[in-house]
């Protein structure tokens, strides 16, 4: 493919709902309060009543049951609600090609996204834009089965790794699934700092200078199911871990399991 428009021209994106739409404004708008993601949510009672069957899941370890939005806001922070929101409705809107495991996909996609908040926290970045951008760096991969159904065969062959993915999707289009990712996210006005992570993220040390994409990246490396135990941090790549200035010793003492990070009884229906 000679630039992502042509890979992206025949595909058709799915159509977000507008309060997919409506909270992603919401992420460049600073006078955006609790108030305004609540009432954005509410308008979608199977979105709120998804939501809160996710706050009062294990994976939250709240003390005590929510029983409305605004408990959940209270509890959980308007963030963490948002970049939840927001996964489920991307979860629900793409389709996905019948040799892809859905649950798998997605369990994966939280996995990253958990493993990037982590991370994001160490270094006291936006822990929520961390974990929207580790949920949604495989989307372009979905975008290579819809485009070149082929191809995803290849890509998905035993062993794969994150890189070996990446490498491989690179080969068949181009383009890895972080960069298409990125454009998608331009095109539904993500905020630019997301999209730039995204574009990074695959290629750190080489695709553009995103902190929050190094995140990423390593969150990727991390959520493979063959590199869930702790001492997989040692494995990191020493450079990407330098440039955020990652303690891994200290990290390696409280690096949560991939099990504790997702929670895919959302998509159970």
């Amino acid at each position: 493919m000679s630039d992502i428009a042509t890979l992206l021209h025949s595909v058709k994106l799915p159509v977000m709902p507008e309060v997919a739409h409506a909270l992603i404004r919401t992420l460049s708008d600073d006078d955006a309060d609790i108030t305004t993601v609540t009432r954005i949510i509410e308008k979608d009672p199977g979105l709120t009543t998804t939501l809160l069957r996710m706050a009062n899941s294990a994976i939250f370890g709240l003390s005590r049951s929510v029983k409305s939005l605004d408990g959940a806001v209270s509890v959980v922070g308007m963030g963490h609600i948002r970049a939840r929101a927001l996964s489920i409705c991307l979860a629900n809107a793409f389709t996905f090609p019948p040799n892809l495991d859905r649950l798998e996909f997605w369990r994966s996609s939280m996995v990253c996204a958990g493993y990037a908040r982590w991370l994001a926290a160490s270094i006291a970045m936006d822990e929520q834009q961390a974990w929207l951008s580790g949920m949604m760096m495989r989307l372009g991969e979905l975008t290579i089965a819809q485009r070149v159904p082929e191809a995803l065969e290849r890509i998905e062959s035993r062993p794969c790794t994150p890189a070996d993915r990446w490498a491989r999707e690179r080969e068949s289009v181009g383009f890895d699934e972080g960069e298409i990712s990125a454009e998608i996210t331009r095109r539904w006005d993500f905020p630019e700092m997301v999209s730039n992570a995204l574009q990074a993220s695959a290629r750190p040390m080489t695709n553009g200078n995103s902190p929050l994409g190094a995140i990423v990246h390593l969150a990727a490396l991390l959520s493979d199911p063959a590199s869930t135990q702790p001492q997989s941090l040692s494995e990191l790549p020493v450079s990407i871990v330098q440039s955020l200035g990652l303690d891994l010793e200290k990290l390696q003492k409280h690096m949560p399991s991939a099990e504790s990070l997702s929670d895919i009884s959302m998509l159970q229906a």
